[in-house]
Order: structure tokens, then C-alpha cells, then sequence
């Protein structure tokens, strides 16, 4: 199979299950990108994972910068639209029944079952990033401190993240 039509394949399936968006599937992205097919390093999908965070827009960014890095403009191409497409095209059509059961008993219950799913999903993604970028046990602590502060509190993150760069150029992490 081409590297193209695998980059389609496999991103469009990950997009039907991307709940939360495309950070919610990092640790497959992660699985398919560096264990399974080679394209990738974790420092250079970390790095990746990293830019497409930076950048404003979609997180679903980070699908065309995988794919760019695999193969290049048309890989980025292939990589975004199967991302986006088949999960668009199933809300779309999705939205016209969910609407039809506001109010009901199930609308609830499946509303609350996928909220700790998107939640369990986004935090198995952030420690494949963690594994990724943690070079050091400071670096480890420094990251499971501030997940435990934005779990447990209603502080920005902004500022942990500033508490995180002045201690990494203070040479603590």
C-alpha cells in the first residue's frame, strides 16, 4: 500500500474516534507513527506534538505536520483531510439525530459516559509527550506537580507554564 493511501487510512480511522479532538488519539498518532511504521523518533514526534501545540488553530495540526514529515506537502494534505473529513461528515449527519433526543434519558447517560473518556484519552496523550520531553527527574516531578495543580485547582495553566520556563532557565529541570 502506498504511503499515502496508508496516511489516509489510517488517519481517517483515528478521526472518527478522536473525541476531544486530535490530542484525544496522541498515544495511537504516537503507536502508528514511531512503534509501528518507523516514520519518526519519540524526540522528533515530542517536537512535532510541540510545534503543532504552539501554533494557533486546530490541534488537529499536528496531523499535517506527521504527515508533511512522512511525506512531505502531499503527506500533509492526505493527513489533514483525513483527519478532518470523515469525523465532519459524521457529525454532521450525527447532530440531526442527537438533536432529536434533547431531553431524553440516553442523551444523558451517553453524554456522561463520554466525558471521562475525552478527559482519560487527553491524559494518556499527555504521557506519551511526557515520556517524549522528560529528560530528567526534576523534569518528571515538575510535570506531575502541574497535573496534579490543574486537576485540583482553577489556576490558569499560563501561569504554571511560566513557573515551568523560569525553572528550566534556572537550571532546576
Amino acid at each position: 500500500m502506498g504511503i499515502i493511501l496508508e496516511i489516509m487510512l489510517q488517519f481517517g480511522m483515528l478521526s472518527l474516534v478522536a473525541f476531544g479532538g486530535a490530542g484525544a488519539v496522541l498515544p495511537e498518532l504516537h503507536r502508528l507513527a514511531v512503534v509501528t511504521h518507523h516514520w519518526m523518533n519519540d524526540a522528533t514526534f515530542t517536537h512535532l506534538v510541540a510545534i503543532s501545540q504552539a501554533t494557533p488553530g486546530p490541534n488537529a495540526i499536528i496531523a499535517t505536520l506527521l504527515g508533511w514529515h512522512v511525506a512531505g506537502l502531499s503527506g500533509a494534505l492526505a493527513a489533514t483531510t483525513a483527519m478532518c473529513g470523515p469525523s465532519s461528515l459524521l457529525i454532521y449527519f450525527f447532530m440531526r439525530f442527537w438533536e432529536k433526543l434533547h431531553g431524553t434519558r440516553w442523551r444523558l447517560i451517553i453524554q456522561t459516559g463520554i466525558s471521562p473518556l475525552a478527559i482519560g484519552l487527553v491524559l494518556a496523550s499527555g504521557c506519551i509527550v511526557t515520556r517524549g520531553a522528560d529528560a530528567s527527574w526534576g523534569a518528571y516531578g515538575l510535570t506531575a506537580a502541574t497535573v496534579l495543580i490543574v486537576l485540583n485547582s482553577r489556576w490558569n495553566p499560563l501561569w504554571l507554564i511560566g513557573a515551568g520556563a523560569l525553572l528550566g532557565l534556572a537550571g532546576v529541570v
